[in-house]
């Protein structure tokens, strides 16, 4: 197959590594892949050296007319088959280059988080009338997208995955370095989340009515003054950090000083940043909600609390902190079902049917 992966975005860290696995895969199992994307982007530098072609890209709107010829130059010069569309812009962009010029390449997108709306009628035409395929994340992603309007028998759910190759060697020495900088002891709790914003104020207010102290360590956020204000009115002796961004390569460390990783977000299709605690033996808690759902059996290799329960939610943090066969389940049952279940392999062989399923589709 020729295959052309186009997005604008590129920095969003658990979607971008999620497309240059997949490019990668594809690539490596024999298929022609390019990539569309800007060369500023995150990722034009994660597939360097791989079998990917970078082409580099402009992306002024959805209306953007020299995107428009860039897509219609590629398609023709290397006799693409397919563009797999991972952004709001480029599912646009594919589908008015492909009609203005009469390319006849097969268009498919990818949603990766719960969609909030459709953009009206004209969005809900060109996902139904001009588009070959969807592909959703998560089956919460299909029901959402069934619910705007969108054909059940245009969408296929493909989960997105992890690889095991990533979590084969993680710095020992940045482990320690970690613990040191939070002067971590055997008898501390460390609770982490790695998230952009996405409603950890209710894991701040849950903390509130923990008494034991804890330690709490957010990655991807700094505090904001409503966090703050609730904060100083803790009676217990928690301490909170607050790292703000840490790149992809970096975050790795942290899962293993974690006892448990906590995500309150509804907006995911699927978390890498819960597949990557599973697959590094930390406890999990998440929102029953959206793509969390198809991931997580709760009691079994993770824990649910319904969105915005914060007396839940900090029951289920103190439950996690002193039942240890729960954690000793959570962490076995949380490996297999990121490095088995959820294994990039997976992923990449179930793109890889679809795609060629709608190639052949005449």
């Amino acid at each position: 197959m020729r295959i052309l992966f186009l997005t604008y975005q590129g920095d969003m860290a658990g979607s971008t590594n999620s497309i240059a696995y997949l490019a990668k895969g594809l690539a490596n199992r024999g298929h022609e892949v390019f990539l569309g994307i800007r060369r500023e982007s995150l990722l034009w530098d994660l597939v360097e050296d791989s079998g990917v072609h970078r082409i580099p890209m402009t992306f002024g709107g959805k209306f953007d007319f020299k995107n428009w010829r860039q897509i219609r130059d590629v398609v023709k010069e290397h006799q693409i088959e397919l563009i797999n569309a991972q952004s709001s812009h480029d599912r646009y962009t594919s589908i008015f280059a492909n009609k203005r010029y009469g390319l006849g390449v097969k268009i498919v997108h990818t949603r990766r988080q719960m969609p909030m709306s459709m953009g009206g009628p004209l969005q809900l035409f060109l996902y139904n009338k001009w588009t070959d395929g969807i592909v959703a994340v998560s089956q919460q992603v299909k029901e959402g997208l069934v619910k705007l309007g969108i054909k059940d028998s245009n969408i296929e759910v493909i989960h997105n995955g992890t690889p095991i190759e990533k979590y084969d060697h993680i710095d020992s020495m940045k482990v320690e370095s970690l613990k040191a900088r939070f002067n971590i002891s055997p008898d501390d709790f460390v609770l982490g989340c790695v998230s952009r914003i996405k409603n950890q104020i209710q894991i701040i207010k849950a903390l509130k009515l923990i008494d034991e102290p804890l330690k709490m360590i957010f990655c991807g956020i700094e505090a904001t003054d409503e966090m703050r204000g609730i904060i100083d009115s803790y009676t217990a002796a928690h301490e909170l950090h607050f790292e703000g961004h840490v790149e992809g390569t970096e975050i790795l460390p942290y899962y293993k000083i974690f006892h448990a990783d906590i995500l309150a977000s509804t907006m995911e299709g699927l978390s890498q940043s819960l597949l990557e605690a599973m697959a590094l033996e930390t406890p999990v808690i998440a929102t029953a909600y959206a793509g969390n759902l198809d991931l997580i059996q709760d009691g079994e290799n993770g824990l649910l609390f319904e969105d915005g329960d914060i007396e839940r939610i900090a029951e289920l943090i103190k439950e996690v902190r002193r039942n240890t066969s729960l954690r000793t389940r959570l962490i076995e049952n949380g490996k297999v079902t990121a490095l088995q279940t959820f294994n990039i392999e997976n992923t990449i062989s179930n793109y890889e049917a679809y795609f060629q399923s709608l190639i052949t589709k005449r």
